[in-house]
């Protein structure tokens, strides 16, 4: 008998509490605490959802160390201290016990041998949707095949391609009612997609994205005992729906995205939920603007300001304003277009707040300069579309690589319709090199655009070889 066999016969060892950690908390509550990392994430351009109870598990020392999103925050926040000043324990300690954890514990139940537990990833968890070494996340994350087959739970663990499942114990339990693990499962999902998205674009998640969604659905129509359970989940689908509906939306399946939009806006009437309608409008009137129907994208647009309006954020407010100007852009309607810009502006002005939504973090002045550029590119301005859309490449966040490729191109076209061929060849080059790490077919789609502009300049300055790169570059299927 192997030495490995009782040592994973013997219990594991309680965990240690962090008091390192919950004296930097102080006199503050965990949920005011948690609030702060909230706060201080969003300064950085990071996505956490840290909660009370992700407070109360840090301090009794059952996550070890923190994932790469929360360091960054709680480095952030202690400027001048390390993870093992804050209580954690080593990165590469903790990954080595969980290697030779893995090595010794006995194989898996071939039932559940495709999914992960819920709890999997907490102790440890390296699953940093921005590490420039883990680009290979992707597929670890989406290529497990979806679970097929009826009942909540089997419907729950269908996210695991997003690294997501309930406890597989759940499965011998058919008849129970779902509860507040369910619900964290398809938040978490939602999280994820977005996070895969800023880093690496659409065209890669949208087909894989579908099973999940589905799986929502089915975990609504399972039902629940509980009203906030309820509430929870029914959020949780209709934002779901919408993060599928934009990864169609930003690969050209307009057809697909208006559907999922739609269903999003149908969860959330149900659901008597104001912030999921506001959000599902927002998305219905940027599909309009793109999509060729101006009208529709002010109207929903407009929609969404009076369904947001009570809801007390003024950042969502001006990025619905920003929306609305982009559908007079498309009427030409050059007056409209510029009061709401302005509005956009003097809304964004008036900071951030508590009430800001989760999903708004890609929203920042960047957002704000680059959806600004559109619209002047929009109704021809092209000097004034190139300096916002400039101004936009160059104050977004390095992590969203998606949104610099998107402003970059942007740019080139602005600078290409401009008569400044060189110019715009030079930014076409920087998009050209980021496409290595997104996929998008909205970007591809611009630049095709912006090289077609550029043929009759082929002799100026570094356009031939913006040329031929962009030839030579595979193109999305």
């Amino acid at each position: 008998m192997t030495s490995s066999e009782p040592n994973s016969a013997q219990p594991s060892r309680p965990p240690r509490p962090n008091l390192a950690f919950r004296q930097l908390r102080g006199q503050r509550s965990p949920a005011e605490f948690a609030a702060a990392v909230r706060r201080a994430a969003r300064e950085i351009g990071e996505r956490v959802s840290c909660d009370a109870r992700y407070v109360g598990r840090v301090e009794a020392g059952e996550i070890r160390c923190p994932n790469y999103a929360y360091e960054r925050v709680f480095l952030h926040m202690f400027p001048g201290r390390t993870l093992t000043d804050l209580g954690f324990a080593p990165r590469s300690s903790v990954r080595g016990r969980r290697a030779r954890e893995a090595e010794d514990a006995p194989p898996a139940s071939p039932a559940y041998a495709t999914c992960e537990t819920w709890g999997a990833y907490e102790p440890y968890d390296t699953q940093d949707p921005y590490d420039p070494h883990e680009r290979p996340e992707e597929s670890d994350v989406l290529r497990r095949a979806f679970m097929t087959g009826g009942g909540a739970t089997v419907a729950a663990a269908s996210l695991s391609p997003f690294g997501l499942a309930l406890d597989a114990t759940a499965a011998e339990r058919p008849a129970r009612r779902l509860g507040t693990s369910e619900a964290e499962v398809v938040e978490e999902a939602v999280r994820r997609i977005r996070l895969l998205d800023d880093r690496h674009g659409a065209d890669g998640l949208y087909r894989r994205a579908a099973a999940p969604l589905r799986a929502a659905y089915e975990l609504l129509d399972a039902g629940t005992t509980r009203h906030a359970v309820g509430e929870r989940l029914h959020s949780g689908a209709g934002e779901l729906a919408i993060s599928v509906g934009w990864l169609a939306h930003d690969s050209g399946r307009f057809d697909d995205a208006r559907s999922h939009y739609a269903e999003a806006l149908a969860t959330a009437r149900m659901a008597g939920d104001p912030a999921l309608e506001a959000h599902a409008f927002c998305n219905t009137s940027f599909l309009a603007r793109d999509a060729g129907r101006p009208r529709e994208a002010v109207r929903a647009a407009q929609a969404a300001q009076r369904v947001a309006r009570p809801l007390g954020s003024a950042r969502l407010m001006s990025l619905l304003a920003l929306r609305e100007a982009g559908g007079w852009a498309g009427l030409a309607d050059r007056t409209g277009c510029a009061q709401a810009l302005a509005r956009a502006q003097a809304l964004y002005d008036r900071g951030r707040s508590d009430a800001d939504p989760e999903w708004m973090s890609f929203y920042g002045e960047a957002e704000l300069e680059g959806l600004e550029a559109q619209c002047w590119s929009t109704l021809g301005d092209w000097r004034r579309a190139a300096r916002h859309a400039g101004r936009a490449a160059r104050l977004q966040d390095p992590h969203f690589t998606r949104n610099i490729a998107l402003y970059t191109a942007e740019l080139a076209d602005d600078l290409a319709r401009g008569g400044h061929p060189d110019e715009a060849a030079a930014a076409g080059l920087r998009v050209l090199e980021l496409l290595t790490e997104v996929q998008s077919s909205r970007i591809q789609t611009m630049l095709a655009g912006t090289a077609r502009v550029l043929l009759p300049h082929r002799r100026a300055s570094g356009v031939s070889a913006f040329l031929e790169k962009h030839a030579s570059m595979p193109r999305a299927v």
